[in-house]
């Protein structure tokens, strides 16, 4: 496991934006769906960065490899921050985009779009053997629409409208929205610190 690092989730499109990253660096990227044995980690912080450092952290001590965890999800200004890290189970059934989504824009039924700004968060935590944990945050800022548009991406992403591009996240294609998402400006800031962390 000495050039490994393991990747903290079974999402194999999370997971390519990683493996693109570390083999520049000579790193041999793993998810969990190759170790099956480790189960979920449970989430219990009350913050994504705080998420993020549990999975890390339980996973290296595990496996005694480098592990890198992102907790990220949707705050909305006016449900003040909500769903927040509840984003994947806001509608109570966990990944149920449909449902989400349906919650969501029943709580902001009737506000004007100026009303329903919101941001996407990403929190990336790197933790390894005897290493101090390395945490860096990336946000995009957008709005709420009252209706979905666009077939790309997952969870919020048909809802999320970018102002500057008036397009919704899931009107991007994956190339651009892998440019300008809150993980892509997360992972920017990653490989700024990069170097000196391995």
């Amino acid at each position: 496991m000495e050039k490994t690092i393991i990747i903290a989730t079974s999402n194999e499109g999370k997971a390519k934006e990683f493996k693109d990253l570390f083999a520049s660096y000579g790193y041999e990227i793993k998810t969990l769906l190759d170790f099956p044995e480790i189960g979920d980690v449970p989430e219990t912080g009350n913050t994504f960065a705080e998420n993020a450092f549990q999975k890390a952290s339980a996973i290296s001590k595990e496996l005694n490899t480098i592990v890198l965890a992102d907790d990220s999800g949707l705050e909305v200004d006016a449900l003040n921050g909500k769903p927040g890290i509840y984003s994947a189970r806001f509608a109570g059934e966990h990944g149920n985009d449909v449902k989400n989504n349906e919650k969501l824009l029943a709580a902001l039924e009737g506000l004007p779009l100026e009303e329903r700004t919101a941001n996407f968060h990403c929190s990336l935590v790197m933790v390894g053997p005897d290493k101090e944990a390395l945490h860096v945050e990336g946000e995009v800022s957008g709005q709420i629409l009252e209706e979905e548009k666009g077939q790309h991406g997952f969870g919020y992403d048909p809802l999320f409208y970018l102002p500057e591009l008036d397009r919704t996240m899931a009107e991007l294609p994956s190339e651009q929205k892998n440019k300008i998402s809150h993980r892509a400006q997360a992972i920017e800031k990653l490989k700024e610190h990069l170097d000196e962390w391995l």
